[in-house]
């Protein structure tokens, strides 16, 4: 079950904080469930294994905030690599028949700036009649989580203003899960 978005907004800024080597209390760190490692899906590339391996704490939290059972998929460094303004996690449950496109899945936008800034994040189930699931507004920590039943092989939207009607400084499309 989903934590709420109060509850999961505390954890990951507790991660943050814990992740900027400016100490968390104990209490708050088992909260956030930072001793357990997330599992990374087999598909995962070499981008999205480079994120969990430099940033823990962050794909963590992400993934706390999405539920239990859900493994990570992506991580993109938005826009780039070298100017990370944001990152977009993407997490499914696999079924037992592990093709991603009948599988749950869970989308975090990360906000890697110092400030608030308007986000907008669409999470599209590669089946059109389950449609897309947003969340958007000025945040200064993450968008989502937004979740879609059979989200696997549909595409994530990650969208970052200076403010509602200002600059644009990510406008992302990536796949939502690895698929053949």
């Amino acid at each position: 079950m989903p934590v709420t978005r109060l509850a999961a907004r505390s954890m990951l800024a507790v991660a943050v904080v814990a992740a900027m080597g400016l100490g968390a209390p104990q209490a708050q760190a088992d909260e956030t469930g930072e001793g357990a490692a997330v599992e990374i899906s087999a598909g995962a590339d070499a981008a999205t294994r480079s994120v969990a391996a430099a940033d823990p704490a962050a794909v963590k939290a992400a993934a706390v905030v999405c539920g239990n059972g859900y493994i990570l998929e992506n991580a993109f460094r938005l826009p780039d690599a070298s100017n990370r303004l944001g990152t977009l996690f993407t997490y499914r449950i696999p079924s037992p028949d592990n093709i991603p496109d009948n599988d749950p899945t869970c989308a975090i936008f990360d906000n890697n700036t110092s400030g608030s800034k308007w986000m907008k994040l669409k999470l599209c189930s590669n089946w059109i009649a389950d449609g897309c699931a947003e969340d958007s507004g000025n945040f200064s920590s993450y968008a989502g989580p937004v979740y879609r039943a059979r989200g696997g092989c549909g595409k994530v939207y990650a969208i970052m203003r200076t403010s509602a009607g200002g600059t644009v400084l990510i406008d992302a499309i990536r796949n939502a899960t690895n698929c053949d």
